[in-house]
């Protein structure tokens, strides 16, 4: 095939827009953001668990401590019911009776209060527990939004990047010719498609042509259109590539 220098130069600039499409196409579908927001979705979620297991524990310790008040409650109750019914009685055994019983009760309220003092104690480490875990999520919830917000504005970039490449992309091939336009894109696919010939160097694949490939370089017609004997990419050649 035959084209001419200018058309098989402006191969070099659709295969730098073609470039820029994928990876612009690639930024736009994976933000670099994107890896991080997933990890922090999975934090999140273990963190929340925890939180849960916490909540739970914390709830756990505040009813047993509304047990242990109603329980010092009732103990108060009936001391104070016996009291009245000590300072009523006129029977010795009556009263001897509710003596021990005060006693007793006196005994159950200590007991009762030991353990309320302890069950507050654990309470307190569990709400610290709670709140340092609400923190934490609170944190990765904001580093996430942070990150999310970073990543719509890359998207949005990338997305404008791509229309105007596109657009730029189909501004050059309108003035190339159809023929050296599809062979671009057929060996585009699996190639760079079209690079620069420089110092005996394809730009494709940065592979330095032997000698005998320089040699029939050098003796093809300056509009015959060339391709790297090793990635297949269609060689354009200027003052720069020293035949």
């Amino acid at each position: 095939m035959n084209a001419s220098p200018a058309d098989q130069r402006r191969l070099l600039d659709i295969a730098d827009l073609d470039a820029r499409i994928r990876q612009t196409e690639h930024t736009r579908k994976n933000p670099p953001q994107a890896g991080r927001v997933h990890e922090l979705l999975a934090r999140r979620q273990e963190l929340t668990q925890e939180l849960t297991a916490r909540l739970g524990a914390r709830d756990d310790l505040r009813a047993e401590l509304s047990r242990i008040e109603s329980d010092v409650a009732v103990v108060d109750a009936r001391s104070a019911r016996d009291r009245e019914r000590l300072a009523a009685s006129s029977n010795p055994k009556e009263a001897q009776s509710l003596e021990s019983e005060l006693a007793s009760l006196a005994r159950r309220k200590s007991d009762l209060e030991d353990g309320e003092l302890e069950v507050m104690a654990r309470l307190e480490l569990a709400d610290a527990a709670v709140a340092e875990q609400e923190e934490l999520i609170a944190a990765t919830n904001a580093e996430g939004t942070e990150l999310s917000a970073q990543g719509k504005r890359i998207v949005a970039e990338a997305t404008a990047s791509l229309e105007q490449a596109t657009r730029d992309r189909a501004a050059i091939a309108q003035g190339v010719s159809a023929d050296l336009l599809g062979l671009y894109t057929k060996v585009a696919s699996r190639s760079a498609g079209a690079a620069l010939l420089r110092r005996g160097t394809c730009e494709g694949c940065r592979m330095v042509l032997s000698g005998t490939d320089i040699q029939s370089l050098r003796q093809a017609a300056e509009d015959a259109v060339v391709t790297c004997p090793e990635c297949g990419c269609i060689l354009v050649r200027t003052e720069e590539s020293g035949l």
